[in-house]
């Protein structure tokens, strides 16, 4: 049955712009496509291409930026592309009229592209371009400095599918307990009074009114959904987040946080700071649970609808129900992997690896330029605090005895500080880096 909603001809994020490596080739996947990002050297855009070389199909991603020419190398056999994916270069070419004469046909499938909010877009649908070029981006009215707005930029790739994350930040009773003492607590759960302002194909919009405030919640399909906060005397914060569907069981969640009060608390909170101890340990909250739950549900949909398979009596429960009936309504309950090549056959075993379902390394620091530059600095610093430990024990050991009575001390005091602050570094600091467990029963 042919689907009223195109998922390939929208723009979606594909990164913070200050989290891509302007020197090096990056691959993306979004929609079962793997893609490669890469900036030509005398550009300021990146380019999207699909990740494949038109000679032999070997990845681009793992090319690189040719010094010369500024242009992207295939590191297989040499070929060259242009910032419009036009090869520019075969090294092993008899006649270079041969490029000139099958341009079209050894072209690199290029995709249009936007840096805009610091994002870099990508419309995944290399044949629609002119549709994109009239489609503006599904852009957040709060990232916006004209307002008063500051914010921070976060990504991280997810261990469950799509629905899932749209599902689950629609969700918002979810929070004090599946994110206790991280964003809320337990004791705050209480009825949350949601309505159904509008619905149609391109727009969801709900709010929720108390008497502190009024929030505005809107799903902009297939990746936009945000949240405004009002806190009284003009005061806004707001959570916006792109979920983009990457794989069957696999998603990606590119957030913005802006806030127009308390604004130094970006200036003052260093990203990488930030992104260890709040973003990530929110999004490790509900990994297990997700993966699971998505799991289950899909044994549930074999046999009967989401509608029985699911219980949603509160009225906390309308967004959760509002996009359920938009994406059968409008999707056919399916995501396109067939037309991609892909044959999704769904897979209900549950990874039970909690190290690899809570890698914050492969889901967030190896993306993170903040993240990836404070864990080689750390890195460094612990090789130094090592070595002056290491040293300066053992230059206290051969000193003459007026100075090691004299300075002995206070040599072997810091050196001790300094190991401490190595074994601080070791296994405090470093393991958020890379997996901190997440344990309900325990919080």
């Amino acid at each position: 049955m042919q689907s009223d909603f195109d998922f390939f001809r929208q723009w979606y994020p594909l990164s913070p712009i200050e989290d891509i490596n302007p020197k090096c080739p990056t691959t993306v996947v979004i929609l079962g496509l793997r893609l490669v990002i890469w900036k030509p050297k005398s550009s300021k855009a990146y380019q999207v291409f699909l990740d494949q070389c038109p000679h032999r199909l070997a990845p681009l991603s793992e090319g690189r930026i040719d010094e010369k020419t500024g242009n992207l190398m295939c590191s297989y056999h040499g070929w060259q592309f242009d910032s419009q994916g036009v090869c520019t270069y075969i090294p092993q070419a008899e006649d270079p009229e041969i490029i000139t004469r099958n341009q079209k046909n050894f072209c690199a499938v290029t995709f249009p592209v936007r840096q805009q909010n610091d994002l870099l877009w990508v419309w995944p649908d290399a044949r629609s371009a002119e549709q994109a070029a009239t489609t503006p981006l599904p852009l957040s009215p709060q990232v916006d400095a004209s307002k008063g707005f500051v914010w921070d930029s976060f990504v991280r790739d997810l261990e469950y599918d799509w629905q899932t994350l749209v599902e689950n930040v629609a969700d918002p009773s979810h929070v004090p307990f599946a994110h206790h003492k991280v964003q809320g607590i337990r004791e705050q759960g209480v009825p949350i009074p949601i309505n159904i302002e509008k619905s149609t194909v391109n727009l969801i919009e709900a709010v929720i009114e108390r008497s502190s405030g009024r929030t505005t919640i809107i799903f902009e399909p297939p990746c936009r959904l945000e949240y405004a906060i009002s806190v009284g005397s003009g005061k806004q914060l707001g959570i916006v987040t792109y979920c983009i569907p990457v794989s069957p069981g696999r998603s990606r969640i590119v957030a913005q946080f802006p806030i127009n009060f308390a604004k130094t608390i970006y200036s003052l909170l260093p990203r990488w700071l930030e992104h260890i101890i709040i973003r990530n340990p929110l999004l490790d909250g509900d990994m297990i649970l997700l993966h699971q739950q998505e799991r289950f549900f899909q044994q549930k949909k074999l046999v009967e609808s989401w509608k029985t398979a699911y219980k949603l009596p509160t009225s906390a429960d309308r967004l959760v129900i509002e996009f359920r009936n938009w994406f059968e309504k409008y999707c056919n309950g399916d995501l396109p992997w067939n037309e991609v090549g892909i044959n999704f056959l769904q897979n209900s075993n549950i990874n039970d690896s909690r190290t690899v379902l809570l890698d914050r390394y492969k889901q967030h620091t190896q993306h993170c330029s903040s993240c990836r530059g404070a864990l080689r600095l750390i890195q460094r610093l612990q090789v130094v605090l090592l070595a002056y430990s290491a040293i300066t024990i053992s230059g206290v050991a051969i000193l003459p005895d007026p100075l090691r009575v004299k300075l002995g001390l206070t040599l072997i005091i810091t050196a001790l500080l300094s190991l401490a602050a190595y074994t601080w570094l070791k296994f405090w600091l470093v393991p958020k880096f890379y997996f901190v467990d997440y344990v309900h029963a325990q919080k």
